[in-house]
């Protein structure tokens, strides 16, 4: 195909390392269009505004909103002729199946598949203790293996036919270090794995997602095959996803509405 258009966006800002590392990698044979909120709107999910100031930036376009917001705006009003969405690259990873909806990345990809375009969502493992791996990962060369298969695969999905059965692929990579080779692409299924804690202290109430000390740990009853196994074993995660939500015939509620109020 010819060289294709890309809307670039994000949840960490727009003034995030991750997401100029893409940006610079996809300029190379892409055209791209920033659209990514101004500020940090981690985990906000598919959270949508009723209006939102638009400012101009030298990458693209800055946004006063949410990720979700950021994939409307552009498709609708800023660059409604793209090939591809892509989200990211996030610093932090977004694996298993529980965390698909709280991902403000992942979301911005979502939001792209009800608009029938083809979507990548591109997060980071960061390793390390609580609190740590947020001031990691903060040089464009830590993002190697994320802008690398995100390119390979901007530049060969769409041809390759991948997006005739998924609809946004959520892409995990491994952070790169110098002297390392490239981290080889595993494609996979999200993890079933769910570990939230609360625990009452008083008054108050803590929520602790368990799984990422497991991770640390090397505690992971998960499978090969499955996301965050390959990304704890240093490989790039792709799973091929489709928008939520499915649905099916339930012979058991049609009985249930059947007898309603008899």
């Amino acid at each position: 195909m010819d060289e294709p258009h890309v809307l670039l966006t994000n949840d960490d800002g727009i003034d995030s390392v991750g997401f100029r590392a893409l940006y610079d990698a996809l300029s190379e044979f892409t055209e791209v269009t920033a659209v990514a909120p101004s500020g940090d709107k981690s985990a906000v999910g598919r959270a949508m505004s009723r209006e939102v100031e638009v400012e101009t930036h030298e990458l693209g376009y800055a946004i006063h909103g949410t990720p979700a917001d950021c994939t409307v705006v552009g498709l609708e009003a800023l660059c409604p002729d793209v090939d591809m969405v892509i989200a990211g690259c996030n610093r932090g990873a977004n694996l298993g199946a529980y965390v698909l909806g709280r991902s403000g990345t992942v979301s911005a990809a979502v939001e792209a598949a009800f608009f029938d375009v083809p979507a990548i969502a591109v997060s980071l493992y960061v390793p390390g203790s609580d609190g740590e791996w947020q001031h990691a990962a903060d040089q464009p060369e830590d993002y190697r293996n994320a802008a690398e298969a995100t390119t390979y695969l901007v530049d060969h999905a769409l041809g390759a036919g991948v997006f005739e059965q998924a609809e946004y692929l959520n892409v995990n990579a491994p952070i790169w270090s110098e002297g390392e080779d490239l981290a080889p692409i595993e494609i996979t299924e999200p993890s079933t794995l769910y570990d939230m804690r609360a625990e009452r202290r008083g008054e108050r109430i803590s929520l602790t997602d368990n799984v990422w000390a497991r991770m640390r740990d090397g505690d992971l009853p998960d499978p090969q095959g499955t996301d965050r196994r390959a990304i704890v074993e240093g490989r790039v995660s792709v799973s091929p996803l489709t928008a939520p939500h499915t649905t099916q015939h339930h012979e058991a509620l049609d009985a249930l509405a059947e007898t309603y109020r008899n």
